[in-house]
């Protein structure tokens, strides 16, 4: 689309098993709010700062920072990332590290800054909710991905 200006997408966004920080409800939100797998922060949560992932040796032992490069990929946490993020959000870290490494971190950015922008504001869409956080616009998601109201007992 021609006259659009899509959200700025930075490479220290993005996480070493390919989650993309910047379309995290944890660093989206205005409160408690995340600095992403990369940000030091002391209060960062603990299933962040703890996360075997970012704590990888082999992760920081490579050049690239990301998992793809490592010889046990995809391991059992990787796995079981990718499995929810498919199931939940619609969204594969293993379909994004295979994006990266193919295509390179900038064609990266710039397909997620393109399927992200939220179509009525051109705000960031957050990956974890079907409305756009600034303006409130519905994206489509499968009824069967939206998290429906728990019953009363």
């Amino acid at each position: 689309m021609v006259g659009i200006e899509r959200p700025v997408l930075e490479r220290s966004h993005i996480a070493p098993c390919g989650m993309n920080c910047a379309l995290c409800l944890g660093y989206q939100r205005t409160k408690n709010k995340c600095p992403g797998c990369w940000g030091d922060d002391p209060n960062k949560p603990d299933h962040c700062r703890l996360c075997t992932i970012i704590n990888c040796p082999t992760i920081s032992a490579n050049s690239s920072h990301f998992c793809y490069e490592c010889s046990k990929v995809p391991c059992r946490r990787l796995k079981q990332l990718d499995a929810r993020y498919r199931t939940k959000y619609e969204m594969s870290m293993m379909e994004n590290l295979e994006e990266i490494r193919e295509q390179g971190v900038d064609n990266f950015l710039a397909h997620q800054a393109e399927r992200y922008t939220c179509p009525a504001c051109h705000g960031l869409l957050c990956v974890h909710r079907p409305q756009c956080l600034t303006c409130g616009w519905t994206r489509d998601v499968p009824a069967a991905k939206t998290k429906q109201p728990r019953k009363a007992p």
